[in-house]
C-alpha cells in the first residue's frame, strides 16, 4: 500500500475527532463519515447537492427544535439519518424534516429510541470507521472512495454506488474490523457496465456521466 492512502486517512480521522465529538454536524464536514471525492463515481453535482442537503439536514433539525443527537449524511441525493432521539415521534419528525428537503430522492432511518451515546463511544465510532475505510485500502479489489463509511454506536452503514460483488465484498471486509457490532449496507446497486462507464466518466472529468436514477434500496 502507498503512503498517500494512509496520510489522508489519518487527516480524515484528525478531522473526524472534531466532528463525532458534537461541536460540529457529523455530515457538514464530509469527512467524518468517510468520503472523498478523487475518483467518486457520483458526478460532480451528485457531490454538491449531497453536501447541501447535509448542509440543509443539519441546519432544519435545529430549525424544527428536534432534541437528540441526529447526523445526516447523504450520498447521491439519498439521505441516512442516524443518532438517538427521545422517543418515536421525534424520530419520525426528523425523518419527515429530511425527506422534505430539496433534491432528497429517498431516506433512510436508522434513529434509535434511547439516551444520546457517550463521547467515548462517539471516540470508538470515528475509529471504526478510519479502520473500515483501511480496510478498503489493504483489500485492493474495492475502490476505497466509492464507499461512503457511517458508523453509529459500533453499527456500520455503507452507502455507494455499486455492483453486487462490490456491495458484497464490502460488507464482508467491514464485519471483519475490529469493533463493528453490524454492518448495514444502504448501496445503489449498478450492473458492471453501469460500473465501468461510470468509472471512465470520472477519469474523463469534462464528460461526468448522469448519477443512476433508481436506487436498489437498503439491504
Amino acid at each position: 500500500m502507498t503512503h498517500l492512502p494512509r496520510l489522508l486517512l489519518c487527516a480524515t480521522l484528525a478531522t473526524a475527532a472534531l466532528a463525532s465529538s458534537g461541536c460540529i454536524p457529523l455530515a457538514a464536514t464530509g469527512v467524518a463519515v468517510g468520503t472523498m471525492a478523487a475518483l467518486d463515481r457520483r458526478t460532480v453535482g451528485a457531490q454538491a447537492e449531497d453536501e447541501a442537503i447535509e448542509l440543509k439536514a443539519a441546519n432544519r433539525v435545529r430549525s424544527a427544535g428536534l432534541q437528540g443527537r441526529i447526523s445526516v449524511a447523504s450520498h447521491n441525493r439519498r439521505a441516512l439519518i442516524v443518532g438517538q432521539v427521545p422517543d418515536e415521534a421525534t424520530r419520525q419528525r426528523a425523518e419527515q424534516v429530511v425527506q422534505g428537503i430539496e433534491n432528497v430522492r429517498g431516506v433512510h432511518n436508522e434513529l434509535q429510541v434511547g439516551g444520546r451515546v457517550s463521547l467515548t463511544t462517539q471516540s470508538s465510532d470515528t475509529l471504526i470507521t478510519t479502520k473500515v475505510k483501511a480496510s478498503y485500502v489493504d483489500a485492493k479489489d474495492l475502490q476505497v472512495n466509492t464507499i461512503k463509511v457511517v458508523t453509529e454506536n459500533g453499527v456500520v452503514y455503507l452507502m455507494g454506488l455499486l455492483t453486487q460483488r462490490e456491495a458484497e465484498r464490502a460488507a464482508q471486509v467491514a464485519s471483519r474490523v475490529g469493533g463493528v457490532q453490524r454492518v448495514v449496507t444502504v448501496f445503489e446497486l449498478i450492473s458492471d457496465e453501469e460500473r465501468v462507464r461510470l468509472d471512465r466518466a470520472q477519469q474523463s472529468p469534462t464528460t461526468p456521466a448522469p448519477s443512476p436514477a433508481s436506487p436498489s434500496g437498503a439491504r
